[in-house]
């Protein structure tokens, strides 16, 4: 296969912020990711509200591995979000996303993310302002879902974004009411690309090389977003683009050796930036999806588990990770 996709890493509200963003972006090359949404209601936010969710732009808005770094703004008033993009825009963000995808009930209820998507003239509305206060200076896109009950309107969204100045849609191809309940519906994104003037990003159930594959010959696009599927397999990324050139597929859990060095960065990188109640939960969370792939982080997960203390979770971990092959299983 010739293609050369275009993989970028998806805002995840909750768990991809910047201390994971940092160890996935380190574990495998992404075209680049977005950040967590910042909210917008009403008010100009100060430049620190972006750099608490977007540390990366006092590093030219790159993360540590090199990878760019876009922002992501939610709200519903065309001139605010506009005010605010004009805001990020002197910040030099690698680029500005536009959040029409969350499904979160509260989000919704206070009218942002997904639920606008039954409204494709204030997204028209909103695009175009904030296309007009980024006058170019920095790449600006979107990311939508097929709609909030069902995929009536989701052309009709997709054209309202591309017609206000979108440069780029992400459609994660489930509905508001969807969730991330399976199947992601692929195919609706091919009738989106043909339907808009410009690219289309596939988003929604790609775990593994094989529904890389099955998304991309149903939805007609090479290029996708990746979310949980990444969280779950750091090395996702790499493995698409390796199968792509024709070579042999590896087991996970031989990886786990490459891995295993950045559980404990993560750690360390949550230690130091989230309240210590908090920090434990926040490991877990990512063992949790990372089980899903690796035999080794089930047995870690399950070392941690009962495990409530800072202290005793650094011992557990320098005592499974620190040395290739631990966890009781080969690496």
């Amino acid at each position: 296969m010739s293609v050369t996709p275009r993989l970028l890493l998806a805002p995840m509200e909750g768990l991809l912020d910047a201390r994971l963003r940092a160890v996935v972006t380190q574990a495998a090359h992404y075209d680049w990711c977005v950040t967590e949404f910042v909210r917008v209601t009403g008010t100009v936010l100060p430049a620190r509200c972006y750099t608490r969710v977007a540390p990366e732009l006092l590093n030219s808005s790159r993360t540590g591995a090199g990878v760019p770094v876009r922002v992501q703004l939610l709200g519903s008033d065309p001139v605010c979000l506009a005010e605010n993009a004009d805001q990020l825009t002197q910040l030099a963000p690698a680029g500005i996303d536009l959040n029409f995808g969350c499904p979160a009930p509260t989000v919704n209820r206070h009218r942002g993310g997904a639920v606008l998507l039954d409204e494709p003239g204030l997204l028209c509305d909103i695009a175009a302002a904030c296309a007009r206060a980024v006058a170019g200076r920095v790449p600006f896109t979107a990311k939508m879902r097929l709609g909030v009950r069902d995929a009536s309107r989701a052309i009709e969204a997709a054209q309202a974004l591309a017609d206000g100045g979108a440069q780029m849609i992400v459609v994660h191809a489930r509905t508001k009411e969807d969730g991330y309940r399976p199947p992601a519906h692929w195919p609706w994104i091919a009738r989106i690309a043909e339907a808009v003037p410009v690219p289309v990003v596939a988003n929604g159930e790609i775990w593994t090389v094989a529904d890389y594959l099955r998304c991309r010959s149903e939805s007609g696009l090479a290029d996708v977003m990746l979310g949980r599927g990444a969280v779950a397999d750091p090395l996702l990324a790499e493995r698409i683009r390796a199968a792509l050139r024709g070579e042999p597929a590896r087991e996970p859990g031989q990886d786990w050796v490459r891995l295993a060095p950045l559980v404990i960065e993560y750690w360390q990188r949550v230690l130091g930036h989230v309240e210590a109640r908090y920090a434990a939960g926040r490991l877990k969370q990512w063992l949790n999806l990372l089980r899903r792939v690796y035999p080794q982080a089930e047995h870690l997960y399950r070392q941690l588990r009962a495990v409530r203390e800072n202290d005793e979770v650094d011992r557990v971990l320098r005592r499974e990770c620190g040395t290739p092959g631990a966890l009781g299983v080969a690496a």
